[in-house]
């Protein structure tokens, strides 16, 4: 771990809360409320935050499984985002949203006409852009509790309903 924890503090309530208060929590209110609210279906969401978990090499993402009504997605998952070009695992728009995010995190200047024209047939506008919200979240803390060695302590809190 890069960051100075004090003996018995929680990892993430440290560096999230206690060390940077008036930004901590507001990231954090934003990283639970694309799990609390989406309206994406499950293996579209899991998809593209795998993609990004592969991405990041966030330990703990990597580990994770959303859960939604005591459904999670098949053992193998991870294996089949890893090679969503191919796996006949994915429907389209599964396909699209591990596609979406690993353009997004890594090439995404060349997010071209062709590809927004898929997006847009088998996406609304709006779930574009909760889509792209949820990416920009794992991408950015992801990468934050990777980058600082918190991605193996992490345990994010229960949500409501699971």
């Amino acid at each position: 771990m890069e960051i100075d924890i004090p003996a018995g503090a929680d990892p993430l309530t440290h560096v999230w809360g206690v060390m940077v208060p008036g930004i901590g929590p507001a990231a954090g209110a934003l990283s639970l409320a694309v799990y609390e609210h989406t309206t994406l279906g499950l293996r579209e969401f899991e998809a593209a935050r795998l993609c990004v978990a592969r991405i990041n090499g966030c330990l703990f993402c990597l580990d994770w499984r959303t859960e939604r009504d005591g459904e999670k997605v098949e053992e193998g998952f991870l294996d089949a985002v890893a090679d969503w070009r191919t796996t006949d695992a994915f429907d389209v728009r599964t396909r699209l949203a591990a596609e979406y995010a690993e353009r997004y995190t890594c090439d995404h200047h060349n997010l071209d006409a062709g590809f927004w024209a898929r997006m847009k047939a088998h996406y609304s506008q709006r779930e574009i852009v909760e889509l792209t919200m949820c990416i920009g979240s794992w991408l950015a803390f992801g990468r934050l509790n990777h980058v600082l060695g918190l991605d193996s302590v992490c345990v994010l809190p229960s949500l409501p309903g699971s």
